[in-house]
This record gives C-alpha cells, sequence and structure tokens, in this order.
C-alpha cells in the first residue's frame, strides 16, 4: 500500500495495458472507479454479467471525501458482501449534538437509529479510501469483471444496439462496443459533457473548508456541530470522528473567497487551533475546499447510457447524501439491468430513471433546507434560525426545526409503477415502496436472509409462493410487529430489499401478478 498523506495517491496500482486489438467489446462498461462505480461493478459481477470498469487513474486516490456511510448503505454493502469489512474498520456513531455560540452544553441533540434491534448503526464514519479498497479487493475475486487503470474515456456515441466508446491510454487509444454504459464519472461527468445533457439546480453562495488532521483526541464518536461558535463567528463548523486518529473539521468560510489561499497550511491552521486550541499538536492529513450545490439531470438514463451516483445528481456534504444516494442509485439499478441483460425489455430501466429521481429530488430537497438553515441570507432569515436555536435550549417544539444537516436515510417510493396497492387495512408494517427494516430473525438477522433476488417473505404461506419464488419465514415478536404481520400473511420483497407487495392473506395468483408488476411486466 501505498499511504501518500497529503497527496493524490492511496493505493498505487499501475496503469493496465491496452487490449491487444484496437476494437474490443463488452456487455457493461462503467466509467469510474469511485465508490458507486466500483459498486455498480460489485454487484453485476456477483449476478455472473462481464463488467469492464474504465478509470483515467492508476491508483486509489487519497484524501479523506465521503466519510458518513449510512445504514442503508451499510446494509447493501452487507448484499455486496463487504459491509463486515467497512464497519469493522470504521467508527460507530448513532448520536449528533448540535452548540451554539460558547454554550459549553448542546441546544439539542439527536438518535439517528430510533428503530433498535437492526444489525447495523445509524452510521459509521470511514475515510473513501478504505470503502474503494475494499470494493476493488471483492472485485479481484470475480473472473467476470475488469478494472483498466489508466483508461480514460475520450468519446461516446449511443445508438440502438448500444454505445460506442473511445478509450484512451498511454500506450495509445482504442474503441469498445458495449451493450451499456453506466456513467459514475463524477459531478464534473465528462461523458454528461461529451452527449451535451444538463445539470441543472442551486450554487449556494457559500464554501466550506475541509481540514482533515490526526490528533489524539478522547472525544465519544458522535457528530458536534456548532452554529456561530467564537472560533468561527457567524458562521458554522464541523466536527467528526474518524478511524486510525482522523478527525474531520469543516469550517464555514463564506462566498468571496481565493481558494488556493484558504487551503495554504498556515491557514488551515489558524482555524484548527482556534477550535482545538493554540498548543494542539497535529498532522495534516487532507485539506480542501467545496461549494455548496444542489444540481441534478433532468433524466438519468439516456439511451443505453445511465446515469448514477454523481454525475447524475449533486447535493451538498452535510447530510451525507451524495456517496449514501450514489450506493442507493446502484442498488436500485443493478437488479433491473440484470433481469435486462437476461432478457427483460429495457422499458424496466425507466424505473430505476423515476425512482432515482424522486430519491435525488428528496436528497435536494433536505440539502437545500439545511444549507438555507446552515447559511442564511438575510436578517430576517437569521434572526429566525437564531430564534430557534434560543428556544431548542428549553422547549422540545422547536428542536425539529433545528437543522444541521439533514442526515441520509432511506428513501421509499410511495408511487412506484413496480409496487401493488394494498387490498387490505393495515395499520402499521411497512407499505409497498418502502425500503425493507432489519430485524432480529432466527440466529441472524432478516435483511441478512434476503439475499439479492425476489423473495416473499411470510408468516406461514410459503405453499403460496408461485414455482421458482424463494420463501423465507418470518417469525420472533419483534420482526413480526414490525411488519404487522399475522399468520398468513406475507410481503413481496424486490432483490433491493424493498417492498413490492403486502397481503393479509395471499394467494399464487396475487403473488404472481405482483411478482410480474415488479418485474416491469403485465401484471394481469
Amino acid at each position: 500500500m501505498t499511504d501518500v498523506r497529503y497527496g493524490h495517491v492511496w493505493r498505487s496500482i499501475g496503469p493496465s495495458p491496452r487490449p491487444a486489438a484496437t476494437a474490443d467489446e463488452a456487455p457493461v462498461v462503467i466509467a469510474g472507479a469511485g465508490p458507486v462505480g466500483l459498486a455498480m461493478a460489485l454487484d453485476l459481477g456477483r449476478r455472473g454479467h462481464r463488467v469492464v470498469v474504465l478509470t483515467r487513474l492508476a491508483h486509489i486516490a487519497g484524501g479523506s471525501k465521503a466519510i458518513c456511510f449510512s445504514k442503508r448503505s451499510l446494509d447493501i454493502m452487507d448484499r455486496l458482501g463487504v459491509g463486515q469489512r467497512m464497519v469493522d474498520k470504521g467508527v460507530t456513531w448513532n448520536v449528533g449534538k448540535v452548540f451554539w455560540k460558547d454554550r459549553p452544553d448542546p441546544v439539542y441533540q439527536f438518535d439517528l437509529l430510533p428503530v433498535k434491534d437492526q444489525r447495523r448503526p445509524a452510521f459509521i464514519n470511514l475515510q473513501q479510501y478504505y470503502v474503494e479498497e475494499y470494493l476493488v479487493d471483492a472485485l479481484a475475486e470475480l473472473p467476470g469483471v475488469e478494472i483498466r487503470w489508466g483508461h480514460e474515456v475520450r468519446g461516446v456515441a449511443s445508438h440502438d444496439g448500444g454505445v460506442s466508446i473511445e478509450v484512451g491510454t498511454a500506450e495509445g487509444g482504442y474503441g469498445i462496443e458495449a451493450g451499456w454504459l453506466i456513467a459514475c464519472d463524477g459531478n464534473r461527468s465528462p461523458i454528461r459533457n461529451m452527449l451535451g445533457l444538463d445539470f441543472e439546480g442551486r450554487v449556494f453562495e457559500d464554501n466550506f473548508l475541509i481540514a482533515d488532521i490526526r490528533i489524539k483526541e478522547d472525544r465519544p464518536a458522535e457528530r458536534w456541530f456548532w452554529f456561530d461558535p467564537p472560533f468561527n463567528p457567524g458562521k458554522s463548523a464541523l466536527f467528526h470522528r474518524q478511524p486510525d486518529d482522523v478527525w474531520r473539521l469543516d469550517f464555514q468560510l463564506g462566498w468571496n473567497i481565493d481558494r488556493e489561499t484558504c487551503v495554504e497550511d498556515a491557514n488551515v491552521e489558524r482555524y484548527i487551533r482556534a477550535m482545538l486550541g493554540p498548543d494542539v499538536a497535529f498532522e495534516k492529513e487532507w485539506y480542501s475546499v467545496y461549494t455548496f450545490q444542489c444540481r441534478r439531470m433532468a433524466r438519468f438514463v439516456h439511451g443505453r447510457v445511465i446515469f448514477a451516483g454523481d454525475s447524475a445528481h449533486l447535493v451538498s456534504p452535510f447530510g451525507a447524501r451524495g456517496c449514501n444516494g450514489g450506493f442507493a442509485d446502484i442498488d436500485n439499478l443493478g437488479w433491473k439491468l440484470d433481469l435486462v441483460l437476461g432478457g427483460a425489455s429495457p422499458e424496466l430501466l425507466e424505473s430505476y430513471n423515476d425512482e432515482a429521481i424522486v430519491t435525488a429530488d428528496e436528497n435536494i430537497l433536505n440539502s437545500t433546507r439545511s444549507t438555507d438553515f446552515l447559511t442564511p441570507k438575510s436578517e430576517i432569515s437569521e434572526a429566525f434560525r437564531d430564534a430557534v436555536l434560543g428556544l431548542a435550549a428549553e422547549h422540545g417544539f422547536a428542536r425539529p426545526i433545528v437543522n444541521s444537516g439533514r442526515l441520509s436515510t432511506a428513501i421509499s417510493y410511495p408511487d412506484s409503477a413496480l409496487s401493488t396497492p394494498d387490498e387490505d387495512d393495515w395499520t402499521g408494517g411497512v407499505a409497498p415502496g418502502s425500503p425493507a427494516l432489519d430485524a432480529p430473525l432466527g440466529e441472524g438477522w432478516l435483511l441478512g436472509g434476503l439475499g439479492d433476488r425476489f423473495v416473499l417473505l411470510h408468516a406461514g404461506s410459503a405453499d403460496a409462493a408461485p414455482e421458482g419464488l424463494d420463501a423465507v419465514a418470518i417469525d420472533g415478536d419483534i420482526a413480526l410487529a414490525r411488519y404487522g404481520l399475522e399468520a398468513g400473511g406475507a410481503y413481496l420483497i424486490r432483490p433491493d430489499h424493498y417492498v413490492a407487495a403486502r397481503w393479509r392473506r395471499p394467494d399464487t395468483a396475487k403473488i404472481a401478478r405482483a411478482l410480474a408488476r415488479a418485474q416491469g411486466g403485465d401484471p394481469r
């Protein structure tokens, strides 16, 4: 492993050789080897598909970048086989605290995992380079997936039968004819630009400094956020713990700044010492400046080119909705593209476009509201925010209004075309279009028993499952109560662990119709 802490390399790999032929082919090509692109490749590779990943880099990049991974993302990574490795290395946390001005005690704190008895915590903090390393290691075990390091996409032309891709390397160029191209190439997405596609939304007039440093600090693994602290007056700040004695410090800077000057060591050190004390001993890990943005493409599916992650949508970092939103994309897309590669109609991918846009819009809405609360743009807005913070210290009704970044949670699709509406009365449980809830199940956990296929989750109604549909029995008071199930009831669960349908008394015909609908077919 190469660890260049302040530079751009975490693990040096070296460029992959150019293919012997100047014309190549692949069923699926993924552009980008960040967490989203690698997770997409792992999902499809585990389903038995041949995948080529193209990345202009010849290394895993250094710099912590994304660090907060939500319970939903951990559930997805469990399905892909790398969740435990992430949890073992990461810093687990469930509690966030909000401070205001020079008050020593928080005005508000919250628990991000109110539903207990689940396998995974609300969040872990883990540097992005570790996540990428674990995904690369998992992909090395799959013979059908090839990562081509140092291979840059330089041209894209989509047509009815696939996508023609021009690739550049240090040894010269070549072409790939791909059945599908998944663009996971970041917020500046060269592929999006090559196709002349839109990326619309709002850029907020504010910037934040990230300072990742190594220090020995005996503080709890919690998210601490300050409004108007004495060490950054009139602005905000954030303090987060990562593995290896690395801590993430965020400082609001304002709009009209010199970005290069702001990340000079002497200027960053001034902020660090103001927060932690003049004599604190620390090592530089990674410094960066980012601008708040909330933007997305109008569509994510363009013929045989599909966009996911930051190439499709971009949100402000507060709330940890960027990489977590990208993992939601690939979780939604993987099983659908698997069915299409197996012969299903490509029209099924319209449901990816629709559902991923619901997720993106929800994330953008929450990020926009967070940003407006964090960075008031008028005296009236600032007065309102300060009044809320003052009330929150003493009055519970004001605390839900405090917005230091609504943190990423799983998002439901209440109007999904793949869901079968309820025909029974339900006063609890998990509605169609919502993600399944974890619960203890036997000696393990419910989500762990679902795998990555369609499943009938049932309470004694396995005989109603159509031929070929796997059935998983649900028992135990916690699980039955969580799903509102009584004897004879059942849920149809999609491969991405979303509820497709549920019944008090299912029969084979009802389940078959719901399954057909969930797979994009005719439910009749």
